[in-house]
């Protein structure tokens, strides 16, 4: 490869990084043009021309970085959610299928950018089964994204919200400790456990959820007002209407 080249790339990929897709698009458009071998200059367009609402040049990328590297699961999936936004809708479900297949045959093959834009992608769904309260359904695609990414404290809270809607409140606990195990600063997790606790009758054990995020963010709205709620005998019961 030509110092030229390598230096488009080299500047191209350090744009892109940062998301600074304007500036990154010359560079990695001149090098596809310069090495048309490499499927990753072509992933890299893909993304940037799907963030500027160019759909079909996004799935031109996609499919030539597919063609390069058939196993390529990062490229697969952003294609099969730009076919998604074009409405082809079977071209996107076959692509995600042969995505999820290739993760289960090699589950050692997949990166963990590729694991997470998974575990997304199933969040996603459930999320939307939950604003449905098609619960049984969201806790089944939270627990396929859990799989892919057991670390990810947010996606463990977003499954206790669905549990506690469901009325299954040890089970959203279970999630929530969960999220403050993995991340003991994740604000999140601590406002929906001091909810639940509450929602149980365990007025203190909720305060000291409250009063822990406060050590952490003494501003935080949430924590102030709930614990304001938890001291007033006469205010409203908090709920899940204010998220932190």
């Amino acid at each position: 490869m030509s110092d030229r080249v390598e230096q488009l790339i080299a500047l191209g990929r350090e744009h892109y990084n940062a998301s600074e897709y304007e500036r990154a698009e010359p560079y990695l458009s001149e090098a596809a043009a310069a090495r048309p071998g490499f499927p990753d200059l072509y992933n890299m367009l893909g993304v940037i021309y799907h963030a500027q609402g160019r759909f079909s040049d996004a799935e031109e990328a996609f499919e030539n970085a597919l063609r390069l590297n058939p196993r390529y699961t990062e490229a697969a999936l952003n294609l099969s959610v730009t076919y998604n936004d074009r409405g082809k809708y079977d071209r996107a479900r076959e692509v995600y299928s042969r995505a999820v297949s290739a993760s289960i045959n090699q589950p050692n093959a997949l990166d963990r950018f590729a694991r997470g834009k998974l575990a997304n992608m199933h969040a996603d769904l459930g999320a939307a089964y939950a604003g449905l309260a098609m619960y049984d359904e969201a806790v089944r695609e939270y627990g396929k994204a859990l799989d892919l990414c057991p670390e990810f404290a947010d996606l463990r809270v977003r499954l206790g919200n669905v549990y506690r809607d469901m009325g299954v409140h040890h089970a959203a606990i279970t999630e929530f400790e969960h999220a403050k195990r993995i991340r003991p600063d994740f604000i999140p997790a601590r406002i929906h456990l001091g909810v639940t606790l509450f929602s149980l009758g365990r007025r203190d054990a909720a305060l000291a959820e409250w009063q822990a995020v406060l050590a952490i963010d003494p501003n935080n709205r949430s924590a102030q007002l709930y614990i304001r709620v938890v001291n007033d005998e006469h205010g409203p019961r908090p709920g899940s209407a204010l998220d932190p």
